[in-house]
């Protein structure tokens, strides 16, 4: 029997169908005209699991700002993960875990100088750099820092969100850095990090970046650099099927460039643990019937979990669920799903097809987890900053 308890730091245990149930019962015991979610902290096992399996020799280092939900953190914590922190506050919320620091790499390269000073005075000793500036500010407020290099990708037609625009040195640039910030500045550069983008598109472009990579521990040498021992590669995984060919790219091409037994190997995937373990409950709050289309108002939108510009709609699954006690309509009909605030550009669907939904009625989003409840505001006085996250464990059974 399912418990009644529903305290958020609960883990509720439930069968692998078991997930609409466990939501109707908690939307029963939530604040009404309140979203929330629920975390499925199985899920994330099995999905470590599953890196483990494909990169048995790449660290993960899961991108903070993709999902910085603390349950989230602390179980990849437990199962093993490091964390890639962008600024003072990620690297703090990591730390309040009691995480250690040397599970961090500060991975912004162009960070602003009370960063630089926290990160130091709290022991995070790793970070990435792509211009002499960084450098200078590097030496004068935190010289003990271990540094990679980020150097850019080396096509911005692989992925859905290309990196390379804002990120990264060029190769005419490589030699000229690295020598202003070992032999000038006299910093530790350990390494070189690269990033494809956000969600890769094509598996190829890991194995052009971990070559342009090889590039650079070879001019390392040529410069009289002390030997590199790490390569960090990167984000843009999801767990879809094209990961373990990505997967199987990435660790050929580190056999044929990096033959070298003590590389230490890095990557930074954001979207892969969250995107799939985390489902959003949102109420219908409104409704508007025009002949044969029905408008419908929710307590979430476009400044919550709905950015635009950081979600993808195309990977969110839709379903509607009548409250306890109402039938579910067989009608469908045309529908348009409307956030909470008065932007008319407040729109979460458009024109999709749903069964007639009633007041107090729950849409459920799968596949939330990314880039998803770290982008809420206060926008309009509708308090998306807040929304409340259960605990689930879904047997795989």
């Amino acid at each position: 029997m399912m418990s009644t308890d529903f305290g958020k730091n609960r883990v509720h245990k439930i069968a692998k169908d078991g997930l609409t149930d466990l939501i109707r019962l908690i939307a029963e015991n939530h604040e009404a005209g309140r979203p929330f979610y629920v975390l499925d902290l199985a899920t994330t096992e099995r999905l470590m699991d599953k890196w483990n399996h494909s990169f048995p020799n790449v660290k993960p280092f899961y991108a903070v700002k993709c999902n910085s939900e603390p349950a989230l953190l602390t179980k990849l914590a437990d199962l093993g993960a490091n964390f890639d922190c962008a600024s003072l506050f990620e690297i703090d919320t990591v730390l309040s875990l009691g995480i250690s620091p040397k599970q961090i790499i500060f991975a912004n390269p162009c960070k602003a100088i009370s960063h630089i000073k926290h990160a130091a005075s709290v022991g995070v000793n790793l970070t990435t750099f792509d211009s002499k500036l960084e450098v200078d500010k590097i030496k004068k407020w935190h010289p003990q820092c271990h540094l990679l290099l980020r150097i850019k990708a080396p096509s911005d037609s692989g992925s859905l969100r290309p990196l390379g625009k804002k990120f990264g040195v060029l190769p005419e640039e490589i030699d000229s850095l690295l020598h202003y910030a070992c032999n000038m500045a006299g910093l530790k550069v350990v390494g070189v990090s690269f990033h494809v983008g956000s969600i890769a598109l094509d598996p190829s472009i890991y194995r052009e970046a971990i070559a342009n990579a090889r590039a650079v521990f070879d001019a390392a040498d040529y410069l009289g650099i002390p030997k590199m021992k790490i390569l960090n590669i990167g984000g843009g995984f999801r767990s879809t099927p094209l990961f373990e060919e990505i997967a199987g790219v990435v660790n050929e091409a580190i056999q044929d460039y990096f033959p070298e037994p003590n590389l230490t190997i890095i990557a930074e995937p954001g979207r892969f643990f969250p995107e799939t373990v985390f489902t959003l409950v949102t109420h219908v709050i409104g409704k508007r019937v025009r002949g044969e289309k029905i408008e419908y108002w929710i307590d979430e939108g476009i400044y919550g979990s709905f950015r635009p510009t950081l979600y993808n709609s195309c990977f969110v699954g839709i379903k509607p669920l009548s409250v306890k006690g109402s039938e579910e309509s067989s009608q469908i009909c045309e529908s348009t799903i409307y956030g909470p605030s008065c932007d008319s550009l407040d729109a979460v669907a458009i024109d999709i097809k749903l069964p007639e939904l009633q007041l107090d009625d729950l849409i459920v989003f799968y596949n939330m987890g990314a880039y998803s409840k770290c982008a809420g505001t206060m926008f309009n006085g509708f308090d998306m900053l807040s929304t409340a996250t259960y605990l689930a464990s879904t047997n795989s059974c």
